[in-house]
């Protein structure tokens, strides 16, 4: 079928069939149908949407676009964690070394911060030295040796979903959840995973502020994967504040590390220890949650999930010893103290102004081609719910321009909210699907 019938065929809302999707995506990969044609054919999905068939069958052509990893020759069960992006979430940097030491083998792979989200990659390479390119024989003699590695995809890996996300990206395509799924698990799929956790986020500093989305999106994905056998659980978490304390960097390093020995905050904890105990439930290794939290806070409290982070900054090249001495990590040379104007509790602190205000000083990307200061960022002193008077601190900017202070303060400031009366106790996990 030319490419003209399988546009005006998903514009008048019928289905595509998986041969008809074979020949038009491999037939774009190949460069026989020009960007004008495809981009047509997903402003049409984008409109009139696709079926949960043609989602697994779209996704698996991507897959198919590239290698997939062999992880069968690794003992233990295979399990990923993905998160659609939040401010503050250096939940992967915890979850991967703290999961392995579990007995789960996660191989992670994860992309860069764009916008006011951060990005895990970025984060590991504030570490001096962590290399997140690997060849998949050393990722996968890591694996063997540690249970984890995190790295970023190859461009060998569905090198179809990079064409068709760049197109997607400069044609105001890129919120249709069809190809929100067939983008990120095609890309999940091509791990060797047995199965997926997915953190699916909502709220302010969310790619899905509106939680209706985001339970359509985490449906999709959940029944994408099963599809390909694949044991997929969606979690649906708050996204409306900033997960922690620190926004950035090299600075979510240090709090990671702070994690690990015990003095994580009460969201970031909750957060961490339910979608790890969901990844330990679907690996087979906890019968349920409960245990699957006790099981873990047990490693963090013996210290051997510490270790395990070590030893995988160790393998993949950084200094270990940043454990010991966070001040190894890049630092900024500026730090500027931000004071509260009222006295009151503290009702609101906005998750996107303030991944917008840590971009704002350097932490983040406006374009991908932008370039990030790894030290750059805001450490939080105060949490929603917490009591200020006028004049305390409420954060501090992390930044080597003091020409972007302001701006950063401005945005900051001004969607903060402070009242007489405390607000309700935020609850972290929403729902969960599969």
């Amino acid at each position: 079928m030319r490419a003209y019938d399988i546009i005006k065929k998903k514009r008048d809302g019928y289905s595509i069939s998986r041969s008809e999707f074979a020949g038009f995506l491999t037939g774009y990969l190949r460069g026989d149908i020009p960007d004008y044609q495809m981009s047509a054919f997903l402003m049409a999905v984008f409109f009139k949407g696709m079926t949960r068939e043609e989602t697994a069958d779209m996704t698996e052509i991507m897959i198919s676009s590239g290698p997939v990893i062999d992880l069968s020759d690794i003992p233990g069960p295979k399990v990923d964690k993905h998160s659609t992006g939040g401010v503050g979430d250096k939940v992967s940097l915890i979850l991967a070394p703290l999961a392995a030491s579990a007995g789960v083998v996660v191989p992670m792979m994860s992309g860069r911060g764009l916008g006011h989200t951060g990005g895990t990659l970025d984060k590991l390479e504030s570490i001096p030295g962590f290399r997140t390119s690997l060849k998949v024989k050393e990722f996968k003699e890591i694996l063997s040796k540690i249970n984890c590695a995190m790295i970023g995809y190859s461009d060998e890996m569905a090198p179809l979903d990079r064409r068709l996300y760049t197109l997607r990206d400069v044609t105001a395509a890129v919120e249709s959840i069809p190809l929100i799924t067939s983008s990120i698990m095609s890309k999940k799929l091509s791990e060797g995973i047995e199965g997926l956790v997915l953190d699916v986020k909502t709220g302010s500093g969310a790619f899905m502020k509106d939680i209706e989305d985001a339970r359509t999106l985490a449906k999709a994905m959940v029944d994408t994967g099963n599809a390909f056998g694949v044991k997929t659980t969606a979690v649906i978490t708050d996204m409306n504040e900033p997960l922690g304390m620190a926004i950035g960097n090299s600075i979510e390093v240090v709090e990671v590390i702070e994690f690990f020995k015990g003095n994580g905050t009460d969201d970031l904890m909750e957060v961490t220890l339910y979608l790890g105990a969901m990844m330990l439930k679907t690996a087979g290794i906890e019968l349920d949650i409960e245990g699957g939290r006790k099981r873990l806070a047990r490693l963090i409290e013996s210290g051997a999930a510490l270790e395990k982070f070590g030893g995988m900054v160790e393998l993949q090249g950084g200094n270990p010893r940043i454990i010991e001495r966070p001040t190894l990590l890049p630092h900024s040379c500026l730090s500027v103290d931000i004071f509260s104007e009222e006295k009151g509790y503290i009702r609101h602190i906005d998750a996107e102004a303030v991944g917008t205000a840590s971009m704002i000083l350097g932490a983040g990307r406006e374009r991908i081609d932008s370039v990030i200061d790894p030290a750059a960022g805001i450490l939080l002193k105060k949490k929603t719910g917490d009591f200020v008077d006028k004049g305390e601190m409420l954060c501090s900017f992390c930044t080597h321009d003091e020409a972007l202070v302001q701006k950063a303060r401005e945005k900051f400031m001004g969607t903060l909210k402070i009242g007489d009366t405390p607000p309700e106790k935020r609850k972290m996990i929403l729902e969960v699907i599969g």
